[in-house]
């Protein structure tokens, strides 16, 4: 039996995770089952335990074969030293797990095109794979601080410091991951760096062009510098099929593309690592943050981590067929006009405006229907 463990965190997260549960849940079968098990993380585990990310809740997350991730994140937790902020949970997560891609799924289709903002005709018929690598780069390179500076034309101010640093070996295994995720797709992958002024993107670019060429000469690889990348995103998404960035840069439009659907409460994003021949192990999570100013309110969008339990069938529990039905649900869910709060407009009837709970319901009886939507594609690499 699969065993599955949540960790809702705060803000919005328990709203939102509580929704995508209801759907796993309505999947239990003959042949689908699963045990779970449920930890405290972020500002909840810090008020209760001291730390973000207790022993207990790192344990049940290694031992689950997926763990499904609310948000963490509170601004009254920001006096508190850097490692005891909620924060500090997911990267703990990431070391713990021995997670290091992200992927990142943005796909609009006519059921959403209308949402963006851009015009429908740009953004129809996006389908966009952004692969972030999580383990390197600026976020976790050390040494990193605060201190005075000794020379300069500033001697003698406070500065701040960060160290940027990218080993062959970890830009090597997020490639493969990307030009793998290509060669299943439309067989093109936009690598992006700033070689033109970086080392670390210099050794960047090295790796991803000597990894295509030796594993994959199917597919067709360009290099983008990072302004250029967000400019293409916006101006020209459909001509996307794959991007691979490093962790800072991949952050940046991964949030960039989710904006194309009109919410961040849409996309969801998958955290892997290596796992066993054909299963992958990993976390999975909606792509927007604890929205502590709507949280208890039912105002929230459970799609994106109703997605996110999508990615986890299908990445980590190795049944496609299942996250199909997840996917078609959303899509038919959104087709019939359901709204939350976010991507309502002036000509959303009333009655088609709902909550975070009532949204969750409409896409549980898409799912019990089992009805498709003709002509959409259910594949999420």
């Amino acid at each position: 039996m699969h065993r599955i463990a949540f960790l809702p965190g705060e803000g919005i997260g328990p709203e939102v995770l509580a929704q995508a549960r209801r759907v796993l849940e309505a999947l239990r079968g003959p042949d689908f089952d699963f045990d779970a098990v449920e930890a405290p993380v972020g500002a909840v585990a810090c008020d209760a335990h001291g730390h973000p990310l207790p022993p207990h809740t790192l344990a049940a997350a290694c031992a689950a074969d997926a763990v499904l991730f609310g948000a963490v994140g509170d601004p009254r937790h920001d006096h508190l030293p850097r490692a005891l902020r909620p924060e500090q949970a997911i990267l703990g997560l990431r070391r713990g797990m021995g997670l290091y891609a992200s992927l990142r799924h943005i796909q609009i289709d006519a059921t959403v095109a209308m949402l963006s903002p851009l015009k429908t005709q740009r953004v129809q018929g996006v389908d966009v794979l952004i692969v972030r690598e999580l383990d390197g780069d600026v976020y976790t390179a050390l040494p990193k601080g605060q201190r005075v500076a000794a020379t300069g034309p500033f001697a003698g101010d406070a500065e701040g410091f960060d160290s940027m640093r990218y080993a062959a070996g970890e830009v090597r295994r997020v490639a493969h991951v990307a030009f793998g995720a290509a060669r299943a797709r439309r067989g093109q992958l936009a690598s992006v760096d700033k070689a033109n002024v970086l080392e670390t993107s210099r050794l960047w670019r090295e790796v991803v062009t000597e990894v295509g060429r030796a594993h994959y000469p199917d597919v067709q690889l360009r290099h983008l510098y990072a302004d250029n990348a967000a400019m293409a995103l916006v101006a020209s998404p459909q001509d996307f099929d794959v991007v691979l960035a490093g962790n800072l840069f991949g952050d940046i439009l991964s949030d960039l593309a989710s904006v194309l659907t009109g919410s961040i409460g849409l996309p969801a994003s998958a955290l892997l690592g290596d796992g066993e021949p054909g299963r992958t192990r990993g976390l999975f999570e909606a792509g927007h943050g604890t929205a502590l100013d709507i949280a208890g309110t039912d105002r929230a969008n459970p799609i994106g981590c109703i997605r996110a339990a999508a990615l986890l069938l299908r990445h980590a529990l190795v049944r496609p067929d299942l996250a199909d039905r997840v996917e078609q649900a959303v899509r038919r869910a959104l087709a019939s006009g359901w709204r939350t709060a976010d991507i309502a407009d002036a000509a959303t009837p009333e009655n088609l405006r709902v909550g975070t709970r009532a949204m969750g319901s409409a896409v549980l009886q898409h799912l019990r229907e089992g009805a498709e939507v003709p002509g959409t594609s259910l594949s999420l690499l």
